[in-house]
């Protein structure tokens, strides 16, 4: 029996995460995700009006027209963890296969209000829970399997197809992180006991694949102590105070509202994704915001939120997207006075994201930064870790599986390359048992080979 490993997103970009696993006549989809630096789209962006041939075109969301000359039946579409770039594009795609949606009690919920949101077509496909530690039964030569792991949103695990030719583990994304508050450290010893097991092939994120000044990517625990740093003078000032970080990195809105509940102040989360990812986590039992925090997502009240912060700056904390500089979203639009609240000199503005590394992401940041500071205000930079593994967790995990066969992911060029490179260091190599897809290309292992 063949397996066959299909790249259709992710594997020419940091986004529109989507791959195919075909073991004999049946497939098994992993994410459905969007391009977020396409046509400015964003956390707080709307897609569910456009069409999905459309977004195609533009290189939003992955061409999975090819998945039509692929001949077997999709039993199940996977996702491993909630962010937009693995998610963002499953109303518009998912109907297109009779196949249970699977993933965790918070992946699944974000994704069920996606689906209730889209307005072009209707999603019918049935939602499967699976926590991590379970398995459930695709077909009858498949079992799917959830390995906990952590990254920067809650409820993140590995996937590990069982099957006759061995186990195909789908890591996109991870980090190893012992520290986090709201999840447990990642499952070491299920990922030993597979790799005794034999893992044919490792679908693997290279995204942090190249930064080798940071060799083991930071713990949470390392964000919350800058944080509590960085704040800790300004709460007990009266100017303004803005955090902006990612809306979906509940770890981190748990520990800005933890250290600002210590001050007297307020804690406003605002904007459309705040709501929808916090409320999401709160509902579940994950997020546990202080008495002191309200979180508002419509228009009208961020700018009623946004005007008793104005009038009273003393005595509120503002959490907000836009920390990539996109124009439309919440705080660029604040430092471009198009908000109820006007930055003024003294007030600080930090921001716990780091500026995703490309052209667009770096002119907008610019851009803020610089109308912030001719505003006045103090501007504390990269109060942040990573959510992706460092060259040397990648070196551990690859210990831990020594998979068979490797396929880089979820990167550029750039990044395939240097995994390539840590890969060789262990042992493999490029052609033989390290193989570098483009989207649309496939990879073929016979008979287990």
């Amino acid at each position: 029996m063949s397996v066959e490993v299909i790249a259709i997103g992710g594997y020419e970009e940091v986004g529109k995460n989507m791959t195919a696993v075909k073991i004999g006549d049946d497939v098994v989809i992993f994410d459905m995700g969007i391009h977020l630096d396409r046509i400015h789209i964003h956390e707080d962006t709307d897609i569910a009006r456009m069409h999905s041939l459309d977004l195609i075109e533009r290189g939003v969301i992955p061409d999975d027209t090819l998945m039509k000359e692929v001949d077997g039946k999709v039993r199940a579409i996977v996702f491993t963890h909630g962010h937009l770039d693995h998610i963002g594009a499953v109303a518009k795609l998912a109907h297109r296969y009779e196949a249970p949606i699977i993933a965790t009690p918070y992946t699944l919920g974000l994704i069920e209000r996606t689906i209730k949101q889209e307005k072009k077509f209707t999603v019918t496909n049935q939602l499967q829970v699976l926590n991590a530690g379970e398995k459930c039964q695709i077909s009858p030569d498949i079992t799917l399997e959830f390995v906990g792991t952590t990254h920067s949103i809650p409820q993140t695990v590995t996937a590990a197809l069982h099957t006759s030719e061995g186990i195909i583990v789908y890591a996109n994304d991870f980090k190893f992180d012992n520290h986090q508050v709201l999840s447990p450290p990642p499952d070491y010893k299920r990922f030993r006991e597979l790799g005794r097991k034999g893992v044919l092939a490792l679908i693997v994120d290279t995204t942090n694949a190249c930064v080798k000044e940071e060799s083991k990517t930071h713990s949470e625990k390392i964000a919350r102590i800058l944080l509590k740093d960085v704040l800790e003078k300004p709460l007990r000032q009266k100017e303004g105070i803005i955090v902006t970080t990612f809306s979906s990195h509940i770890e981190r809105i748990q520990a800005i509202c933890k250290i600002a509940n210590e001050s007297k102040r307020k804690i406003l989360l605002l904007g459309r994704s705040m709501e929808r990812y916090c409320s999401m986590a709160e509902k579940l039992g994950i997020l546990d915001l202080p008495k002191s925090a309200s979180v508002y997502g419509s228009p009208k009240a961020v700018n009623r939120a946004l005007a008793r912060a104005d009038e009273n700056r003393e005595k509120y904390l503002m959490v907000t997207t836009g920390h990539q500089g996109e124009p439309d979203a919440l705080l660029p639009r604040i430092a471009n006075g198009k908000t109820q609240f006007t930055v003024k000199p003294g007030d600080n503005v930090i921001f716990s994201s780091s500026v995703i590394p490309n052209p667009m992401n770096m002119a907008n940041r610019n851009l803020l930064e610089r109308r912030l500071k001719s505003s006045g205000a103090r501007i504390f930079t990269n109060i942040h870790v990573s959510g992706h593994a460092g060259p040397e967790d990648q070196r551990d995990f690859l210990r831990m599986l020594n998979p068979t066969h490797i396929l880089p992911s979820h990167g550029t060029l750039s990044m395939l390359s240097a995994y390539t490179e840590l890969a060789e260091e262990e042992g493999y190599k490029l052609g033989k048992d390290i193989h570098i897809l483009r989207n649309g290309q496939a990879q073929v292992f016979n008979g287990g080979a």
